[in-house]
């Protein structure tokens, strides 16, 4: 209890110093307040003073430029009416011209609409022109197809000719090199045997020569 009321007067004693300090703050805004006052007021009548000169000297420009812009409208009214006459004579010329566009314009789709029927005719005279030679490039080109055809047709059996005599002349190329080969295999066998006789024949005749010689160096001896 006695901890609750002790925290209580601190807090007292702190919003105390708090409530001092802001009404010490509130004085010092106030004193600075009364001084912006007096600055403002001082501030004001020099203004005023030098506003009142200024009036003076701005109301002589008014009038100077009121004289001036008045100057400004007579010179503004009398370009205007110039501008106005220039641009009387100038629609007056314009309407010249867009008369004599008209007419030339109408001249001009008389004369497209001429070469529009001219071209229309030159063009259908040039699209049936078209259509015989399409026609005739068909014929030539079904007789091209046939030509082809026929073409293709006689290559396959002049080729299909050529195919089976190639197959002929390879058959009898198989044979032949296979009479080839047997005739080389006998020859090969033939001249063995040959040669087999002739080393027989060399051995007998140098053992012959040997016992000869032997037979002498036995007889010197």
């Amino acid at each position: 209890m006695i901890a609750a009321v002790s925290t209580l007067e601190d807090e007292l004693a702190l919003a105390q110093a708090d409530s001092r300090d802001m009404k010490r703050t509130v004085i010092a805004l106030r004193a600075e307040l009364e001084a912006a006052h007096a600055d403002i007021h001082v501030a004001t009548l020099r203004v005023t003073q030098s506003s009142a000169a200024e009036i003076s000297q701005l109301k002589t420009t008014v009038r100077a430029l009121r004289e001036t812009l008045e100057r400004a409208r007579v010179e503004r009214e009398t370009a205007i009416q110039q501008e106005r006459a220039a641009a009387n004579q100038e629609a007056q010329m314009l309407r010249a011209t867009a008369a004599a566009l008209r007419d030339e314009l109408e001249h001009s789709r008389t004369e497209r609409n001429h070469a529009v029927q001219q071209e229309r005719v030159a063009g259908q005279n040039e699209m049936q022109q078209l259509k015989a030679t399409a026609s005739a490039l068909r014929d030539e080109l079904e007789r091209a197809r046939v030509d082809t055809d026929n073409a293709i047709r006689s290559a396959l059996v002049s080729a299909q000719a050529e195919i089976s005599q190639l197959r002929q002349t390879v058959s009898g190329l198989r044979e032949s090199l296979e009479l080839a080969q047997i005739d080389k295999a006998n020859s090969v066998n033939r001249e063995r045997s040959l040669f087999a006789e002739e080393a027989a024949q060399l051995r007998h005749t140098i053992q012959s020569l040997r016992d000869q010689i032997e037979a002498m160096r036995s007889s010197a001896a």
